[in-house]
């Protein structure tokens, strides 16, 4: 348990958090929200000991274990990825030392019948417990599953740490800390890199296996999914409520109408009063009376109104000019680097007015795509932009690539044209960035003001062709929300590449996967798409991972009868390749299904001559032993399970 008791913060004398308490508990899964720079950074920080309050404790128990997940990490690029997350194993070799430590301070002590000493027992017990666990784990198969999980593939594992992104080394971290199983997982933005599919077996993987977790996510799936208690940082003040974000959404509401009102009566009763002490101030007889009336008007407490921000971001993208029946038209187009095939005969037809979206695991060509349809990158195959099309092109990067150099104002300024430039101090205004914040160096603004603001350059040139890479990113939910009304309202054609599943539910019809290469259309929205491929834990998603055998139709008409039999034979040779791969699968499952059988009949023997009356400690050894082979290989039994599975 942890208990935050009377806590202040600030900086530069200006009030961060204001005399606040509240307790995490044992298998607590919060979710900390508030508006950006509300501190919900800054308390995960306190949590994890890297920051000291102003005033105010932290109490934290000595034998608690946390792991914090920072938005931004270093790591050292001398490691694999599987040496770099094999350190997570590392910390049992503190625990014993620990362990070594207390068990001698018990035998030093004679106080028997004291609470320190019953407590004492009590560490040395759950200690003991923790790393009898831990030692029973089997590390590698644990690692394997881990990475898996998060989106790596097995050749990735022996890759050095620095050929990784940003985002990849950070699912790097992210491993680390969860193999590690502390008592409380600190995740600030956690699904910010990850794709739909590992945040799917990361929410499973925190739902089932975590203990405590406390988090920060602009995700309202994710943390609907994860969490069941809410945490509200308001004008330094917090809210706590027992329920998921959505519920938690509509209780806020209540409570700002039930502010609202008591505010309003509030005023009432002040204007009330004023307005006595003004009509009989300077009658005699009423002195008395005037005199309790502004006594009484000094004690009220007043009221204020969480609503930490009343004006609304109106975005609207201008007019689309319209364009040809048919904006994007792509047939059989293959993108390669060397080797390496990105995806090959990618094929769609995208018609005026639709709204798509492109999902899949990170590095399968989403934005490849997006780059091969802009003309950044060269490709093979046939790629059409329709009559009339102007794109507007939101890139990953976007907010990196503006001038830091520069204020806000001159950003907008510098690429405003014509009537427009007269307006942009509204245009600024609406994106909250009014009043002396368009003075502000663009170095100095944080992620999601700088998304907003590559937004505003956007928005500036009629397109009738959204192109949109991950925009939501560094987006808070409000935001996003205002964002997504926009693009439904807006009349041209949209491709939106994003992991956001909230976002897209709503926003989109169609769903193109991009997935072993190929680029698949599926009819629908998000959650069809999602039900579909039923992605709902990490066997599941490497089920529908497994490689398919998929019959080419061809689009023309063979010319011979050699065309049909070369196409036949390449059908032929993916299938062989397709029953060996299977039969070796096949084998390795009845390989460590033998190895289990044998070590449970062994363990029963040992267990038998133990009930017989024999319990030396040799015995009781081979016992341990024997049952930390059969936890290892019943890891390996499965880990072959899931491979033959993708045969099934």
């Amino acid at each position: 348990m942890i208990s935050i008791n009377d806590l202040s913060v600030e900086f530069s004398s200006v009030p961060l958090f204001d005399h606040i308490n509240f307790v995490v508990n044992p298998k607590d899964k919060i979710a900390l929200v508030g508006k950006n720079g509300a501190g919900k950074t800054t308390m995960l920080r306190i949590f994890a000991g890297l920051q000291q309050p102003t005033s105010g404790s932290v109490n934290v128990p000595k034998d608690l274990t946390i792991g914090y997940l920072p938005q931004q990490m270093q790591l050292d690029d001398t490691r694999t990825v599987k040496e770099e997350v094999a350190l997570a194993f590392h910390h049992v070799n503190s625990e014993k030392e620990r362990l070594t430590k207390l068990t001698d301070e018990l035998a030093q002590r004679e106080d028997y019948e004291s609470k320190e000493y019953h407590d004492l027992i009590e560490k040395v017990s759950n200690l003991t417990e923790r790393i009898s666990i831990l030692e029973k784990e089997n590390p590698e198969a644990e690692i394997e599953k881990t990475l898996l999980g998060l989106g790596f593939k097995r050749e990735d594992f022996n890759r050095m740490t620095s050929e990784f992104s940003g985002g990849w080394r950070m699912r790097i971290e992210l491993a680390k800390i969860l193999l590690k199983n502390p008592d409380v997982l600190l995740l600030d933005e956690p699904t910010n890199h990850l794709d739909i599919e590992s945040i799917q077996w990361l929410e499973s993987f925190l739902k089932n296996r975590a203990n405590m977790v406390v988090l920060v996510s602009h995700d309202r799936a994710f943390m609907d999914n994860v969490t069941q208690r809410t945490v509200e940082i308001v004008k330094g003040k917090i809210y706590d409520y027992k329920v998921n974000y959505s519920n938690f959404v509509n209780l806020r509401k209540e409570r700002i109408e039930q502010q609202t009102r008591a505010y309003q009566n509030q005023q009432k009763l002040i204007q009330d009063t004023e307005d006595f002490i003004e009509r009989f101030r300077y009658k005699a007889t009423k002195a008395v009376q005037v005199q309790s009336r502004i006594k009484q008007l000094s004690k009220i407490e007043r009221i204020e109104i969480d609503e930490e921000d009343n004006t609304a971001i109106k975005l609207k993208f201008p007019p689309a000019p319209r364009s040809g029946d048919f904006p994007l038209i792509i047939e059989d187009v293959t993108k390669a680097y060397g080797n390496h095939i990105v995806f090959s005969d990618a094929n769609l037809t995208l018609r005026r007015g639709e709204k798509v979206a492109f999902v899949g695991r990170n590095g399968e060509g989403k934005s490849t795509l997006i780059k091969c349809i802009n003309s950044e990158v060269p490709f093979a195959g046939n790629l059409k932009i329709g009559h009339n099309v102007k794109i507007g092109y939101f890139a990953q990067n976007q907010a990196q690539l503006l001038d830091g150099n520069i204020t806000v104002f001159d950003t907008i300024d510098h690429v405003a044209v014509g009537d427009i430039r007269t307006k942009i101090k509204d245009i600024l205004g609406a994106f909250h960035f009014g009043g002396e914040s368009s003075d502000k160096k663009v170095k100095v603004l944080s992620g999601g003001e700088k998304t907003r603001l590559a937004m505003i350059k956007l928005l500036l040139e009629p397109v009738n062709f959204l192109i949109l890479d991950e925009p939501t990113n560094h987006l808070d939910i409000r935001t996003k929300d205002v964002l997504k009304q926009a693009i439904k309202e807006f009349s041209g054609t949209v491709i939106v590449v994003s992991h956001d599943r909230e976002f897209l539910d709503g926003l989109v019809d169609k769903v193109y996967e991009f997935r072993d290469g190929k680029v698949r259309e599926h009819l629908g929205g998000i959650y069809d798409f999602l039900h579909s491929r039923q992605i709902e834990s990490l066997s599941s998603l490497e089920e529908k991972n497994a490689p398919t055998v998929e019959r080419t139709i061809s689009k023309e008409v063979p010319k011979d009868q050699d065309n049909v039999k070369t196409e036949r034979k390449k059908t032929y040779a993916e299938q062989r390749e397709w029953e060996k791969a299977k039969k070796k699968a096949l084998k390795k499952v009845e390989e460590t299904e033998a190895a289990v059988s044998r070590l449970e009949e062994e363990i029963k023997e040992i267990e038998n001559s133990i009930a017989s009356g024999d319990s030396s400690n040799e015995i009781l050894e081979l016992h341990a032993s024997k049952t930390k082979e059969l936890e290892n290989a019943m890891s390996y039994w499965e880990l072959a399970m899931q491979d033959a599975e993708h045969y099934s």
